[in-house]
């Protein structure tokens, strides 16, 4: 390009405005490869439909787990939440256990509700007391082909704080943090 003593190029423009597109084209090439990089990265990752399993892993039979508490509603409680843990995050289907490649048992060995968790400073206050409750499971997940064990913890404790006469939430948020170890102890073996 011709310049021109006035500070403009032959079209008439000054040479700051060039400066400013290639430094603009500069940065549009930087995002271009930026995207271009992270949508190769994205494409050579897959997802292996097992959460982190085996592919032949593809099954599982949750046994009733043995109700060693008072509250009868416990074991069906449990259940369900490990059917749904199973399912949804681990990507595995029920079945009977002859045909299940995993075997989940265990037991429900410790069920504590209304202990003291806090209460307010001000007994002039509206607020209530908070309570927690702590659940104590035993449990096994057995790889039904080997025999191995791929998960097995006695004692997994844990609690759940709820407000005053809210011991479903508790129970709730406890199951959760339980459901949570369990997910990220099977995962870890693989």
């Amino acid at each position: 390009m011709k310049q021109s003593g006035d500070g403009l190029d032959a079209h008439g423009r000054g040479r700051d405005v060039t400066w400013s597109r290639r430094r603009w084209l500069g940065q549009v090439m930087q995002v271009s490869v930026a995207v271009a990089a992270v949508g190769a990265l994205t494409a050579c990752y897959r997802f292996s439909g097992g959460g982190g399993l085996p592919r032949h892993l593809k099954t599982v039979a949750i046994q009733p787990f043995d109700n060693q508490t008072a509250a009868p509603e416990l074991q069906r409680e449990v259940f369900e939440q490990l059917r749904n843990v199973m399912r949804d995050r681990l990507n595995l289907r029920e079945a009977p256990e002859s045909r299940a490649d995993l075997v989940v048992r265990g037991a429900i060995t410790k069920y504590e509700v209304d202990l003291p968790a806090g209460a307010a400073a001000d007994p002039r206050q509206t607020t209530s007391n908070r309570r927690r409750l702590q659940l104590t499971l035993d449990i096994e997940i057995v790889e039904s082909a080997s025999g191995r064990n791929l998960f097995k913890k006695g004692s997994m404790s844990r609690e759940g704080q709820y407000a005053e006469g809210g011991e479903r939430n508790g129970l709730r948020n406890a199951l959760e943090s339980l459901m949570n170890d369990i997910v990220e102890g099977v995962q870890s073996q693989w």
